[in-house]
């Protein structure tokens, strides 16, 4: 039932996984391709990329995820953010996978969380589809073959998509699961085909350990300048708000595009690979991006093509507005070989306003910096949930709510110490709609925006001219070589100027409705800055 290159003491049988079918161990990519194929499980596309599509769900389920409540965890969880399983009710759930797992072959991968070797995690992948072992490959770090004779992991994941959870009995929500057992150090999903649950797993179990070595774990891109990591930006948002995109940049070197660490020795990518949305990418826009669709066993999820060319169709949103692709981060020509960096010289929050009423870029003092990123102010971009179809403002504490099991002030202040003790520059950055609220206005230029960064990150942003903004008390610039000064003003682009102020004035009451529940726990330099 065995193959493939695996610690012969670590098998599945021996962590009670028995009956199973043929299990395949550490397969590299091309023998998880052709699996994957042979299986019926997609299409092979140009260039040997692997096509897919996930089913009825294109998106997260984050109202099935579930943290089972154990005396262990019961003071440190955020549980108004985090939904409780009963011990029991968990131990019944993964009786009854295993039992359905039985006669079935299964995919093992066994990874890094975390390119620093001093932090990393050591997790076990278990997938029913060979593509999602090919997809974890890309997502997580591969240790060298010779590791893996003395690799034995700190928590298994098993994803088992054909697997039904019975809410009556399983203590979940519907039939799709994901449960996480701190005590158990086991992740168990079931019922969702959807690739990023794995990836977003492992984010969520760094989020919770590694506060207590003092790492601080960021839902964030990062790229450093080329020969330089000294030179290090880190830039924190949801999905759609252009973490990879503007990370992306030739002129730096990318450490990686979605989940990061800052510890005491620096930077490093959690990740070995990325998730990158496809919808309307284009070769001219995103060159590198792109190349990666028709190279050999990037995983592209969910998306349109012909059954004759394989041509892919980057604008056709039938299927969902979350397509993606995922390749590992050696498809990106300046990539970091290492995936580390030094301590952040610039921290960037991306958000993307619907309303239309944030500047393109504001600069930000280490304690509106904080205010920002507990609010998390944001819009989810269609597709990245189940049941979002269009862009829907919201506050997303820390940029990452979803996969935060403690308090957002464990990670504020965190973030408020490092960013305290390297001296780092804080700014916030609009990739939403600008001239109008969605529907009226228009998406942010991405050449605007880019010049923005580029004149943030070398300094020479900082040197101009800044004007204090009226809603928000933190401080705009006036101008900007290669950007329209009109930009920068969201007021004077819009055609109604009353309506932009009520626009601006709710905005401003939402902010501050949300932030009252972060009073108690935070400083007073903060609570100034939520002020006004």
């Amino acid at each position: 039932m065995t193959n493939g290159r695996v610690n012969p003491a670590q098998r599945l049988q021996d962590q009670g996984f028995v009956g199973l079918g043929n299990v395949y161990y550490n397969s590299i990519e091309p023998a998880l391709v052709e699996a994957a194929v042979q299986r019926g499980e997609g299409t092979l596309g140009k260039g040997g990329a692997f096509l897919c599509t996930t089913g009825q769900f294109t998106g997260r389920s984050p109202k099935d995820k579930f943290v089972v409540r154990t005396p262990s965890v019961e003071g440190s969880i955020w549980w108004e953010n985090n939904a409780p399983m009963a011990p029991d009710a968990f131990d019944r759930l993964h009786a009854d996978m295993l039992d359905h797992m039985k006669g079935r072959d299964y995919f093992v991968q066994d990874l890094f969380g975390g390119a620093d070797p001093v932090h990393r995690l050591d997790v076990r992948v278990v997938t029913e589809l060979a593509w999602h072992g090919l997809f974890i490959r890309h997502m997580l770090r591969r240790p060298e073959r010779a590791e893996l004779d003395s690799f034995v992991p700190d928590w298994t994941i098993v994803n088992c998509p054909s697997f039904e959870a019975d809410p009556a009995k399983h203590g979940c929500r519907t039939s799709t699961v994901i449960a996480l057992n701190f005590d158990k150090k086991m992740i168990l999903i079931a019922n969702t085909a959807y690739a990023g649950e794995n990836k977003k797993a492992v984010f969520t179990l760094l989020n919770y350990l590694l506060p207590e070595k003092g790492v601080m774990p960021m839902h964030c891109s990062a790229n450093h300048a080329i020969g330089n990591p000294v030179d290090t930006a880190i830039f924190f948002g949801l999905s759609g708000t252009g973490k990879t995109t503007l990370s992306a940049d030739p002129a730096r070197t990318l450490i990686g595009d979605d989940e990061h660490g800052w510890s005491d020795r620096g930077t490093f990518n959690f990740e070995g690979g990325c998730y990158a949305k496809t919808i309307n990418l284009s070769a001219e826009a995103e060159p590198e991006i792109y190349g990666t669709t028709s190279k050999f066993g990037t995983v592209v999820e969910n998306m349109v093509f012909d059954p004759e060319t394989l041509e892919l169709d980057f604008d056709d949103a039938s299927l969902t507005q979350n397509m993606r692709c995922a390749y590992p981060l050696e498809y990106i020509s300046n990539a970091s070989a290492t995936g580390m960096g030094g301590f952040p010289k610039n921290v960037i929050m991306l958000t993307c306003d619907a309303y239309g009423v944030l500047p393109p870029i504001a600069r930000l003092t280490p304690a509106q910096a904080m205010y920002h990123f507990l609010s998390g102010f944001t819009s989810k971009t269609p597709g990245t949930e189940r049941g979002i179809v269009e862009p829907t403002p919201t506050f997303s504490t820390c940029f990452g709510a979803p996969f935060m099991p403690r308090r957002p002030e464990v990670y504020g202040k965190l973030l408020q110490e490092k960013i305290a003790k390297h001296g780092a520059s804080c700014w916030l950055v609009n990739t939403g709609w600008t001239g109008g609220a969605f529907g009226t206005g228009k998406r942010m230029p991405i050449k605007a925006t880019r010049a923005l960064l580029t004149a943030a990150l070398d300094g020479s942003l900082a040197a101009g001219q800044f004007r204090r903004d009226p809603n928000f008390g933190f401080d705009v610039p006036v101008a900007v070589a290669g950007v329209d000064s009109t930009l920068l003003d969201p007021r004077a682009t819009w055609a109604d100027k009353a309506a932009y102020d009520a626009q601006a004035q709710k905005l401003v009451g939402m902010f501050a409705e949300n932030f009252g529940q972060y009073l108690p726990f935070i400083d007073a330099d903060v609570k100034a800055a939520a002020i006004g």
